[in-house]
C-alpha cells in the first residue's frame, strides 16, 4: 500500500501562499458550517491574518505542499485578546476538499504540536461545529478532550449549529 502523505512537505506558510490558503478556507465559507464566516473572504483581507503567523513562536500557520500545491494548513493563534490568556492558543486544521482523507490532518496538526512544544503554550483550544466526527476523531487522537458545547451557537444555512470546544494540555 503507498503512503498517501509520501511527496507532502510540511513547512511554514510564505505569503505566496495566500491565495491558495484563501481558496481553501472560502470553500468551508461557502460549502459548510465548519466555519461561521458568511461572505468569502479576499485573500487581501486574511494577510494580516498570515502575517500574525511567523515561522517561529505560539501563532504558527503550517501548510501541507505537494508538487508545489498547497493542500491544507493548520494553526494557531490566539484564544482571546486578553494578556492573561497569552500561554493558551486556538487551533484548526483545514484541507482542500480533493485532499482530504489522506491522513494529511494528521501530518499537519503533528508538524504543528512538535513546533509549539519548544514555546510557552500551556493549552489549545479548538472548537469543532456539530456534527463533525471527522474533526473529532482528528482531534481526540492528539489528546484533545472535550471541555463542553455551546448549543445553536451559530447561525448559517438558516440552521443553528453546536460547537463542541476542546482542550489540550501542552505543559
Amino acid at each position: 500500500m503507498r503512503d498517501s502523505t509520501a511527496g507532502v512537505r510540511i513547512r511554514p506558510a510564505a505569503a505566496g501562499d495566500l491565495g491558495e490558503l484563501t481558496e481553501i478556507y472560502n470553500h468551508y465559507v461557502v460549502h459548510t458550517p465548519i466555519t461561521f464566516d458568511i461572505e468569502p473572504v479576499t485573500a487581501d483581507a486574511r494577510r494580516a491574518w498570515l502575517e500574525a503567523r511567523p515561522a517561529t513562536g505560539r501563532h504558527r500557520l503550517l501548510v501541507a505542499e505537494e508538487a508545489g500545491t498547497v493542500l491544507g494548513y493548520a494553526s494557531s493563534g490566539p484564544f482571546r485578546d486578553k494578556q492573561a490568556y497569552e500561554t493558551s492558543v486556538e487551533t484548526s486544521v483545514y484541507l482542500a476538499p480533493h485532499a482530504t482523507g489522506r491522513g494529511l490532518g494528521a501530518l499537519l496538526y503533528g508538524a504543528l504540536f512538535d513546533a509549539l512544544a519548544g514555546e510557552d503554550v500551556h493549552r489549545a483550544y479548538a472548537g469543532v461545529t456539530q456534527p463533525n466526527a471527522a474533526s473529532m476523531r482528528l482531534h481526540e487522537r492528539f489528546g484533545f478532550r472535550p471541555v463542553g458545547v455551546f448549543e445553536g451557537v451559530g447561525r448559517k444555512f438558516d440552521s443553528y449549529w453546536d460547537v463542541a470546544w476542546l482542550e489540550k494540555r501542552l505543559v
